[in-house]
């Protein structure tokens, strides 16, 4: 059963939330406008909604019990990231590949120009999708925190505990198969 996160935070004991206070803001004032950016993140890494959901939730969770022990001072975004992945890791989905992305059926697409600028953005972005879910767990991440989420090297190297040069090395090597696996769908195509 899915608990939501407002009920998990108010439900948490009182007197051990107020002791958590004491570093640099509550639990929910730090993490709560996160939770669109964990919850894409972790639709990206799993490529399942309901995994994803839960993933946050227990991210969350996770969180909330070992708030007393994050760092005043450090960066709360990177940790909540690194849990959530090292959560992943753990999870029976972890770094096997698995089922492709569904489309949002509710999704409105933006207001085009032209039926014909309407179709290349959609198969543009369907190219890029493909492309993406195509490339290695480790890659796919550091893409996808530096280019999406916006994080700085050494935000991404402490939320995958990896080297700031290992940070760089790899997105490098991820746009350059993304670059590869774009073109050749591209030249696949135009055949």
């Amino acid at each position: 059963m899915r608990v939501g996160i407002n009920r998990l935070i108010l439900s948490y004991p009182y007197s051990r939330m107020q002791n958590e206070q004491s570093q640099s803001g509550t639990f929910e004032e730090l993490a709560l406008p996160l939770f669109a950016a964990l919850y894409n993140f972790a639709h990206w890494l799993t490529q399942d909604r309901a995994e994803a959901e839960d993933l946050v939730q227990e991210t969350y969770l996770k969180a909330l019990k070992g708030f007393s022990s994050f760092q005043q001072g450090t960066n709360f975004r990177a940790w909540m990231y690194r849990i959530l992945r090292n959560t992943f890791l753990t999870s029976r989905t972890g770094l096997k590949a698995s089922a492709p992305l569904e489309e949002e059926e509710d999704a409105l697409p933006p207001v085009l120009d032209t039926p014909e600028t309407a179709l290349l953005s959609r198969v543009d972005h369907e190219l890029l999708q493909s492309a993406l879910e195509q490339l290695a767990t480790h890659y796919r991440e550091v893409v996808l925190l530096c280019d999406v989420e916006e994080m700085s090297y050494q935000e991404i190297a402490e939320t995958l505990g990896i080297p700031i040069g290992t940070v760089m090395s790899r997105l490098s090597r991820a746009r350059k198969a993304l670059r590869d696996l774009l073109r050749t769908k591209v030249q696949g195509a135009s055949l």
